[in-house]
């Protein structure tokens, strides 16, 4: 039943993409990053059972940000993709911040008040290890999916050839991502067989999420050829 959810989710995830960039147009794919971000750092503390592995939330939702700076190379250039990623960049850090600064505040004695404070402890608290290992992950791999993009661009630049560029540039980036954080986070935490199987888990549910994301970065194109966006 997880797969069902996981799929829908999938593309809900896409469609609102496109719906914001529908919307709001360019302001819309910035929007998404901060969003993506943010629920993807929520998420993640939720582990499921998924295709017959053990998995966490949020590899949709951050991949997701893949598409979107895709989609701004794609159709506006690498200097608004860079401007994404370093929105993206700020609202962690931003939001890291905000929300450990939260926990200093002294719930009341209320049951519902404790147990609000609790959940939100578990969420937000500050892992100094975690949050450095998701940061500098985020930041190598969008820095790599940018530069990737445009380098396959010039190789293959025509509009039939838009999913090589963007398959290439993304699942490699998301390898990037899924190593870079699960090194920085875990190890010496885990044996080396339970790090590998970390890893693989991982990227191969990114993989499939690039591999997906492909229509619909067909879907933006044609929209702003079309005219349909600013």
């Amino acid at each position: 039943m997880n797969e069902i959810y996981w799929v829908i989710l999938l593309l809900v995830n896409f469609g609102l993409i496109l719906l914001s960039y529908r919307i709001f147009g360019k302001m819309g794919l910035f929007i998404w990053v901060p969003i993506a971000g943010i629920v993807a750092n929520i998420q993640v503390i939720q582990t499921i059972e998924l295709f017959g592995f053990t998995a966490t939330l949020g590899n949709i939702v951050y991949a997701s940000s893949f598409l979107v700076t895709d989609i701004l190379s794609e159709n506006y250039g690498k200097k608004e993709a860079n401007k994404a990623i370093w929105i993206g960049f700020f609202s962690l850090i931003a939001m890291t911040i905000l929300m450990n600064l939260a926990l200093f505040f002294k719930p009341t004695s209320e049951a519902f008040s404790q147990d609000t404070y609790k959940s939100i402890e578990t969420i937000f608290s500050f892992m100094p290890r975690i949050v450095l290992a998701s940061l500098v992950a985020y930041i190598l791999s969008q820095k790599h999916d940018i530069w990737a993009f445009h380098f396959w661009k010039k190789r293959f630049s025509s509009t039939r050839t838009l999913w090589i560029r963007n398959n290439l540039s993304t699942m490699v980036s998301q390898l990037l991502d899924s190593l870079i954080f699960t090194v920085i986070a875990f190890y010496g935490v885990f044996e080396m067989e339970i790090l590998i199987e970390i890893f693989a888990t991982t990227y191969l549910l990114k993989w499939l999420v690039a591999a997906s994301d492909t229509p619909f970065i067909y879907i933006a194109s044609k929209m702003k050829s079309k005219n349909l966006v600013e």
